[in-house]
């Protein structure tokens, strides 16, 4: 249908500037739904070169924005304390979640919005520290870092942890009995949708937080998921990952095309280096095991796709799809974590899983050294590592009418970002007290720019730390300490952005002034 030509073109651009800079007036709020998947390699989503089927989440990218350059902080609790605070991780002690610090709960609940979390909380399992306790109205999920997908409340088994229970609750009340045919991925599909229905019908405007655990181990997936994938990974890890490659530079995904870095095998004692397997040289039942593995991890993937795909209907059914920032990301890089790090551990392993298929709710798989890391083409390392493999996430932002449909970003962005962006969404501020508490100074800075289309004034200086790993990004210079070589390391991302070409000889006098401004934020967050 054409309009009508009563207003001048000039005129239409004032109209639609106005009203896309009141859209954050109160009564124009939008809803936020915040989706954080766990352990989720770089290159594991279609949109960023993946082979497994995630069609909403590719959906989700075609019509919003794809960042390249997005961080989070190597490993789950970080991630997520970070994340929920704007504020860098403090690890010196604990709990990670003080009363100095606000959650996004808190800060959008005060700003009038109605909240919930479901799934992996991952901070603390007790008063004060659960999600209900701090800000969230409503919870539903596992309050530890991960649990049986059929059924929460099994044991672990004693070669991971000693054999320890895992918390799972629905608000204040626990829950210690689980259906047959339960899948947590499905479960926390299932809780979001009917919250979002119940805040659709409200008044007021939503914050919905999803935390899914997939695909972090166990490997426990629905067979007819699997069978999706079976034989499609007989080739191995390098092939899966140059074929990633070849996408990403299909889909154009990156500026200019990262070298794919090469298998790298263990240098040193820390506790997460490990070497690369030599496919063909293994045995061909390990082969087939190992095969197995990502045939059950990529089902996973595809399970929890398809309930975003859920999730996003709902927001359709409800009406509240337009007026709805949707983000997506991971909260650290693909996982290669394997059971060795303790003597007679990696035999407990092998014995707990003996004659039990990859995948079933019974055993204790993990997706292991050599798919963890090829999952994050075409970065080094992976989760627990700060170089790229280990920090570097997907993030999909969806906002109809304000994001450009099937629009990349090149601009940095980190998840001390999210307080700051979702508080200007709110058309809140970020308080200097909260329940008689001096709260520390925000760290993140909004990303409503880079929403908008245009070049944000970022971050001067990024920095990690976790295990004995250590970086610090400025501009496109970053530099890196790996725990188990301890030196420092230069690279520029513009050029290298696959950390292959070591540039620490050739700039000392950078490479010492960027260690003591890491050393300068380390004992500043600490303190």
């Amino acid at each position: 249908m054409k309009l009508p030509r009563l207003i001048s073109t000039p005129l239409l651009m004032l109209l639609a500037f106005v009203c896309f800079n009141t859209s954050l007036s109160a009564a124009e709020r939008p809803n936020v739904l915040l989706i954080l998947c766990d352990d989720l390699g770089f290159s594991d989503l279609g949109s960023y070169g993946g082979e497994i089927q995630t069609p909403h989440l590719d959906r989700l990218a075609a019509d919003g924005m794809r960042f390249t350059q997005f961080y989070n902080c190597a490993v789950c609790v970080t991630t997520r304390s970070a994340l929920l605070t704007g504020l860098y991780p403090r690890q010196a002690r604990r709990p990670r979640l003080r009363t100095n610090m606000l959650t996004l709960g808190e800060a959008l609940r005060r700003a009038g919005y109605a909240t919930s979390l479901t799934g992996k909380w991952h901070l603390g399992n007790q008063p004060p520290l659960r999600p209900i306790d701090r800000g969230f109205d409503e919870y539903y999920g596992v309050l530890d870092g991960c649990c049986n997908y059929f059924n929460p409340a099994k044991q672990d088994p004693v070669f991971y942890n000693g054999g320890r229970f895992r918390a799972f609750a629905q608000n204040n009340q626990r829950i210690t009995e689980f259906p047959k045919g339960y899948y947590t991925t499905d479960a926390f599909s299932d809780h979001a949708i009917k919250t979002i229905k119940q805040f659709a019908n409200g008044e007021k405007p939503f914050f919905v937080h999803l935390c899914y655990t997939a695909p972090h181990f166990p490997l426990h997936a629905f067979k007819a998921d699997i069978e999706r994938y079976r034989g499609k990974y007989s080739a191995g890890y390098l092939k899966m990952r140059a074929q990633r490659h070849q996408r990403q530079a299909d889909l154009g995904l990156f500026a200019a095309l990262p070298e794919l870095s090469p298998a790298e095998n263990k240098k040193g004692d820390y506790r997460y280096d490990y070497d690369v397997p030599d496919w063909d040289a293994l045995p061909d039942n390990e082969r087939k095991r190992e095969e197995a593995r990502m045939e059950t991890y990529a089902a996973m993937v595809d399970r929890m796709d398809r309930g975003i795909g859920r999730v996003l209907a709902a927001l359709d059914e409800a009406g509240v799809a337009d007026n709805t920032v949707v983000m997506f990301l991971s909260d650290n890089g693909g996982c290669a974590s394997w059971p060795s790090g303790r003597p007679g551990q990696e035999a407990g392993f092998i014995k707990y899983n003996r004659d039990i298929p990859v995948g079933d709710g019974r055993g204790y798989e993990f997706v292991g050294k050599g798919w963890g890391w090829a999952q994050n083409a075409p970065f080094r390392q992976f989760k627990t590592w700060c170089y790229e493999g280990g920090i570097a996430t997907p993030m999909i932002v969806r906002w109809p009418g304000k994001v450009a449909r099937g629009s990349i970003t090149h601009q940095v962005g980190h998840i001390i970002d999210f307080m700051p962006t979702l508080l200007e969404l709110a058309n809140s501020d970020y308080p200097r007290e909260f329940n008689g508490n001096t709260l520390l100074p925000v760290e993140g800075k909004s990303l409503l720019p880079v929403f908008q289309g245009k070049q944000r004034d970022g971050h001067k200086s990024l920095s990690w730390e976790l295990f004995g790993n250590r970086a610090i990004r400025q501009g496109d210079w970053k530099l890196v300490w790996g725990a188990s070589e301890k030196q420092w390391e230069l690279y520029d991302l513009k050029a290298d952005r696959s950390e292959t070409n070591n540039l620490a000889a050739k700039f000392p006098e950078r490479v010492t002034q960027m260690a003591r401004d890491w050393e300068a934020w380390q004992e500043k967050i600490e303190k």
